[in-house]
């Protein structure tokens, strides 16, 4: 269950991301539709073979497309850790009460998570499509019960992302 607070949050986010949206001329509609109709909810891990390694895990809501998105990050207690938001040519992390600016996905995810996940990849996987990109590769046999692992093993550092969503 979805606390008032974290409502009031995510309703915030998304109007300051349809209003970032209106400001590039964007269809708002398309937005809007695109927010409202993809959204996966679950468990994210992201172990990052650097020197140190590097090991996340939260909760997450995943919304929209490789295009256009957004990804909330939430501790166990629900707290959010941080919100991504993307569209063509900019990316926008949001983390401690302030926002970095990057111009892609890649850029952003490389310097927030340590490793260029890639979006493009990630959410034809979850659509049931084993993508090929180089460097990665996709376990998607537990797909079906709501669990998709990858592995990249180059460029190094070589990174591992499972998520476990919610039915």
């Amino acid at each position: 269950m979805v606390s008032r607070r974290r409502r009031r949050a995510l309703c915030a986010m998304l109007a300051l991301s349809a209003l970032l949206g209106a400001c590039a001329q964007i269809d708002q509609n398309r937005l809007r539709s695109d927010l409202a109709q993809r959204v996966w909810r679950g468990r994210l891990a992201l172990r990052v073979e650097s020197n140190p390694v590097q090991s996340f895990s939260a909760g997450l809501e995943l919304r929209g497309d490789a295009q256009v998105g957004e990804l909330l990050l939430f501790s166990p207690l629900g707290t959010t850790l941080l919100a991504v938001s993307w569209r063509p040519g900019q990316a926008t992390l949001r983390r401690d009460g302030g926002a970095r600016e990057f111009d892609s996905m890649s850029t952003l995810t490389q310097e927030a998570l340590g490793a260029d996940l890639p979006m493009n990849a990630l959410f034809a996987w979850l659509a049931g499509d084993n993508a090929r990109i180089a460097g990665w590769q996709a376990d998607l046999s537990g797909l079906g019960s709501g669990h998709l692992a990858a592995r990249r093993s180059e460029p190094a550092p070589a990174a591992e992302l499972r998520l476990i969503l919610e039915p």
